[in-house]
């Protein structure tokens, strides 16, 4: 199943990112935004101010064409918008009326939008558009980085698995490539669930967008700050690009993310400040990911050839505590087995993949040359047991049956897509997984694994829908547990510089 293109083909038309979100956290009708002239004049104000701070500080001083561009493209969706409507919801839910008091240094920022009330979104559409406007409780989003030329944005795709429909319902524009992106419940501006993505790109300054929000022009939060000699703000978090992305799902308020700037920040979203941040690689970090049952744990990659596994709760901005392996080569992916949590997965760009367990620091139990190239893609199924896709810069999809002696080849497809960058699985349905490439004529995809005899053989029985990772009482030792440790938080600054001393 391939997303449309477009008739024309451009000179550059690559998907370096994409997530699967899972069924029923969407609206129904995602509220849309409208704008008054005041707004308008605002958010182009701000997009010219930004790209003449950039070149002040000679960020980005040869692409001066490109963010010219990407301020037009800018005014004109806010334009189109504010030709539409006139009329701003009661309330001023995101606190536009104080948005040019707020102070000169805010890390979060909460978007100034209007939300027309969602009874109105669809209602001059005839049926089969209303229709398509409306995400069904079966329906999956898929979330799709986009470089065209020199325009960035995130598409949202609706997938439905039982229906086999595949369409993009909207999209934000992004001011750079997208190069990560992290779902997660937590809404920074409600006490309520929400249904928000994080996005790392070139930039260095973290982007949080509601996706129940329709053609936002600006994320409901950001973190990090670029700073400002004009605004007299200070540099906040990272100083380079943001490569991968992590959401704590059991300290829901924590979103760890790994820079080109060869560091980790754990990120408190209560406050939208750094909480800690990790130093300890030698290169910069590509891939990191929570465990999926113990809180503390942080599995991280670095290009530097090393993966480490850290205790967030003993950990500060000063000393960590972690366990390592060196496997060589760039660590391109990590990944949790969550059918046996003390044991990982890393790729590198050597196309070999490691497996470790965390009881034996420093050893792999076993190692194999997988791709000729980079893996790019690594994908350790949550509801397959054994199940692993790799997915590579030599152009294949592979699927392999793993345990703690070995992988063995089960599945391998060229889907014809250039390299491939990007990898995930559909949450309810692991057999169908979306990939992202770089041919100008086919950059995305969903492929439906089960189509091969050979693979619904080997892995349909071991299919278990319901399975929820559960942690088991044995610890993971990464240092000597201690009475303090038992109550420590990652986001309690008193218990962990306790759990130091």
């Amino acid at each position: 199943m391939d997303s449309d293109q477009e008739d024309e083909v451009p000179n550059v038309n690559f998907v370096p990112s994409l997530l699967f979100i899972k069924r029923g956290v969407a609206k129904a009708n995602p509220d849309k935004v409208t704008l008054t002239p005041a707004e308008l004049a605002r958010i182009i104000n701000e997009t010219r101010d930004d790209l003449e701070e950039d070149g002040a500080n000679g960020i980005d001083s040869s692409d001066d064409e490109e963010n010219e561009d990407s301020a037009a493209r800018l005014a004109s969706r806010a334009q189109d918008q504010a030709g539409t409507s006139g009329n701003r919801s009661a309330g001023d839910e995101f606190g536009f009326e104080n948005y040019e008091q707020e102070s000169g240094e805010p890390v979060v920022r909460l978007a100034s939008v209007a939300v027309v009330d969602p009874a109105e979104n669809i209602q001059d559409e005839d049926d089969s558009e209303a229709e398509d406007e409306i995400i069904k409780p079966t329906d999956n989003l898929i979330l799709v980085g986009h470089v065209q030329n020199d325009s960035a944005s995130m598409e949202v795709y609706v997938f439905n698995d039982d229906e086999g429909s595949l369409y993009v319902h909207h999209d934000f524009l992004l001011p750079s490539p997208p190069l990560c992106i992290e779902w997660l419940s937590f809404d920074p501006g409600s006490d309520k669930p929400g249904n928000i993505c994080a996005i790392g790109c070139m930039d260095p300054v973290i982007t949080l967008w509601d996706l129940d929000i329709q053609d936002s022009l600006e994320p409901v939060c950001k973190l990090g700050s670029k700073g400002s000699t004009k605004k007299n703000k200070p540099k906040v978090g990272h100083s380079d690009a943001v490569l991968d992305l992590s959401w704590n799902k059991h300290l829901d308020h924590i979103l760890a993310s790994g820079s080109v700037d060869q560091s980790v920040i754990l990120w408190d979203m209560e406050d939208g400040t750094p909480h800690t941040i990790i130093k300890e690689f030698g290169e910069k970090v590509q891939t990191l990911a929570f465990h999926p049952t113990r809180a503390e744990g942080l599995l991280v990659g670095s290009c530097d050839g090393m993966v480490k596994v850290f205790d967030c709760r003993t950990t500060t901005n000063d000393s960590a505590s972690f366990l390592s392996w060196a496997v060589g080569g760039e660590v391109e992916r990590v990944c949790w087995n969550h059918h046996s949590e003390f044991h990982f997965v890393a790729s590198t760009n050597e196309g070999r993949i490691h497996y470790c367990d965390v009881r034996r620091p420093g050893e792999t139990l076993w190692s194999k040359e997988v791709h000729e190239k980079e893996i790019t893609g690594l994908v350790l199924s949550s509801k397959v047991r054994g199940m692993l896709a790799t997915a590579s810069a030599d152009g294949t999809l592979k699927l392999w049956d793993i345990d703690e002696e070995d992988a063995k080849l089960v599945y391998k497809k060229n889907p014809k897509m250039g390299v491939i960058q990007c990898l995930d699985e559909c949450p309810e349905n692991p057999f169908m997984l979306a990939m992202g490439g770089d041919l100008k004529t086919k950059n995305f995809s969903v492929v439906n694994v089960l189509d091969n005899d050979v693979v619904t053989n080997v892995f349909k029985a071991r299919f278990d829908p319901s399975y929820v990772p559960v942690a088991s009482g044995e610890r993971m030792n990464i240092e000597p547990p201690t009475e303090a440790m038992e109550d420590a938080s990652i986001s309690d600054d008193d218990d962990s510089d306790e759990d130091e001393n």
